[in-house]
């Protein structure tokens, strides 16, 4: 079930990306004058296709490989044009129109993740308080003066209200100048004080998937609380073996569970793994086996029942620790433009810094993590999935427009090229920049599905 949950997740939003994306181009070429003869989505063969009712009378496809689409502009390097329509051919429109067009797809993937922002903001994002679990004295947070229970209220002068605010910060600050300043207070109330952590050479390390926080030595405080289930994904593990939500988890293959960071410990650890679990409800004690799915997490793979802990039931879970990002229309369209923008400088900077070899490839990903991030999203609701296809479509918008051959941004520089000396590149140089340009599509493909394959093998 989670498998093709994944893989409805991830076409839905290729699907929705890619239409976003080639719209762009679409939209700004027809307002520019350029005949547009056909808008597909997806490669190869049109399983449907149909004509517009405009004069162009463009083609609409649906095609058979859902990866990718384009859009076909009329050219004569393609073809004979009529006499008519030389003037709409891409090659006879001005460059900067023709620049336009090709910056359109990206720009649209930008908008596009702004408006993402903007509704999860207005649905909600729930989170977790940023308050300190167990600080090690040896460790960078330590050696910084960090101590447990403090919360973190700012990082590099932004303000973090939830962990995942905390994180983003941390790699802005870090890939910044190689200092995290963290500001924080033993309660919001509290005077506040700021802790410097220096990374300076240590920034591909905490690149790692999963290693920023326990590199510094960090973890979230987490109040002890029972092993009760709070609401249930449908089709999820738990839901499956007749679990409900309530249900109190007492024991897993006869070895007792304590709390629920035991419960969720053990689950981690045993992936496609069926269990015995005793539990339970209404006073009584029950038994059920639980087939455990998996899921890549932090690049490892790990166990996913799907149930959220209760927090009604949680005893002892301190009320401050929820935290919940919501806001009206306006603002939150303005938190989505914040985003937005933070997130676009965020992987510019990864990208710049892996080129350096400051940052890890570990952090490419291809297909396969994509299409199990878009399932663990979706069935997490709404909000998760919104912050998803923004993040994945501000990572389309910026892949477009590198500067190579074949993508948006090598066709960029093609026509910067030829405004400079009044005429375009020859057939042989263009050949050599389109091998040029394959060669490294073909390395970044093969660096996303290596690393792939590492985290399924763990």
């Amino acid at each position: 079930m989670s498998f093709l949950i994944s893989v409805f997740a991830f076409l839905l939003a290729i699907g929705v990306l890619v239409a976003v994306h080639e719209y762009g181009h679409f939209w700004v070429a027809r307002r520019l004058g350029f005949k547009v003869e056909r808008f597909s989505i997806g490669f190869g063969r049109p399983l449907v296709r149909w004509h517009g009712r405009d004069a162009d009378r463009t083609e609409y496809w649906l095609s058979m490989i859902p990866l990718g689409g384009y859009v076909k502009l009329l050219d004569e390097r393609e073809g004979p044009v009529a006499p008519e329509d030389q003037g709409r051919a891409f090659t006879h429109r001005p460059v900067p129109h023709r620049i336009a067009v090709l910056l359109a797809g990206a720009g649209a993937n930008f908008a596009f993740a702004v408006v993402a922002f903007g509704l999860m903001f207005m649905v909600g994002v729930p989170g977790v308080t940023p308050v300190l679990g167990p600080v090690s004295a040896e460790s960078l947070a330590g050696r910084a003066g960090l101590q447990e229970r403090e919360q973190i209220l700012q990082v590099g002068g932004k303000r973090t209200p939830t962990w995942e605010s905390v994180m983003l910060a941390m790699y802005d600050d870090m890939l910044a100048d190689g200092v995290i300043r963290l500001t924080v207070a033993a309660d919001p109330d509290a005077p506040s004080r700021v802790a410097e952590i220096p990374v300076a050479g240590l920034e591909s390390r905490l690149t790692e998937p999963g290693a920023l926080l326990p590199g510094l030595g960090l973890e979230p405080w987490s109040p002890s609380v029972p092993a009760v289930l709070g609401p249930l994904v449908s089709g999820g593990s738990a839901a499956r073996a007749g679990l409900r939500e309530g249900d109190e988890i007492l024991a897993a293959d006869g070895q007792p569970i304590a709390d629920w960071s035991d419960w969720v410990g053990f689950v981690r650890a045993r992936p496609d793994q069926p269990v015995e679990v005793e539990f339970r409800r209404d006073g009584g004690r029950e038994r059920a086996t639980l087939d455990i799915d998996s899921v890549v997490a932090d690049g490892q793979v790990v166990g996913r029942i799907g149930a959220e802990i209760n927090l009604d039931q949680a005893r002892g879970l301190a009320e401050h620790l929820r935290a919940e990002q919501r806001y009206g229309p306006v603002m939150a369209f303005g938190q989505g433009w914040v985003r937005t923008w933070e997130m676009t400088g965020l992987t510019l900077r990864m990208l710049g810094r892996m080129v350096t070899g400051d940052v890890s490839v570990r952090n490419i990903s291809g297909p396969i993590s994509i299409g199990q991030y878009a399932g663990f999203s979706l069935v997490l609701g709404l909000s998760s999935f919104l912050n998803f296809l923004a993040i994945i479509s501000i990572s389309l918008g910026i892949l477009n427009l590198l500067p190579i051959p074949m993508l948006d941004g090598g066709q960029i520089i093609y026509q910067l090229i030829e405004w400079v000396k009044g005429s375009p590149l020859s057939e042989r140089t263009l050949l050599i920049c389109q091998q040029f340009g394959l060669a490294a599509l073909l390395v970044i493909m093969s660096f996303a599905f290596y690393n792939d394959i590492m985290r399924l093998l763990g």
